[in-house]
């Protein structure tokens, strides 16, 4: 014969079997407490700086060589200054000196209007420019006008390379040019 446990004996199994649970559930609880859970969050990369910055002053130091519709063609240099109100539309002045003979030198300065168009990702600027000036030399001057455009890479924060072609016309001969610059921009 089996014998049955009474009623108060199974109340009083159920009470310990679930003090035991809340024990074990208390206990298990507690080992996890503290411990850090991992969240998956999107990293984004920022932008790259871009190089090319608003209120910039450039400091150019370039080669130039002019090629004339007729005669010889002149070789020299220049400085130049230039200033950007924005990343895109900026002033300059250049100073240059260059010869067409051995005995034939010629100053020029002149006044441009740059427009850029910088692409950061790649550092590179392609810009138009258009200004004009004068040009003396050998006890004669006249003035000019000019249109062109040109690339400059930004190879740090402030050193470039830079080379531009312009048309050149004016009314003494001779008339018409090409001027080719390729030099370092120095930017602040």
């Amino acid at each position: 014969m089996v014998l049955l446990p009474g009623p108060s004996k199974t109340k009083h199994t159920m009470k310990k079997l679930t003090v035991a649970l809340l024990a074990v559930a208390v206990t298990v609880t507690g080992a996890f407490a503290g411990t850090s859970s991992k969240t998956f969050k999107e990293t984004v990369t920022p932008a790259p700086e871009c190089k090319f910055r608003d209120q910039e002053i450039q400091v150019d130091a370039f080669g130039l060589g002019t090629f004339f519709d007729q005669g010889q063609p002149g070789w020299g240099g220049g400085l130049g200054v230039n200033y950007f109100f924005s990343k895109f539309i900026g002033i300059g002045v250049e100073q240059d000196l260059f010869g067409r003979d051995n005995n034939t030198a010629e100053w020029s300065t002149a006044g441009n209007l740059f427009v850029r168009f910088p692409i950061c990702s790649i550092n590179l600027a392609p810009y138009a420019l258009v200004g004009g000036g004068a040009a003396y030399g050998n006890g004669s001057g006249h003035g000019f006008g000019h249109a062109g455009g040109g690339l400059e890479y930004r190879i740090t924060n402030n050193i470039g390379i830079f080379s531009d072609a312009r048309y050149v016309y004016s009314s003494v001969e001779p008339q018409n040019a090409v001027a080719i610059r390729s030099g370092l921009r120095f930017a602040f």
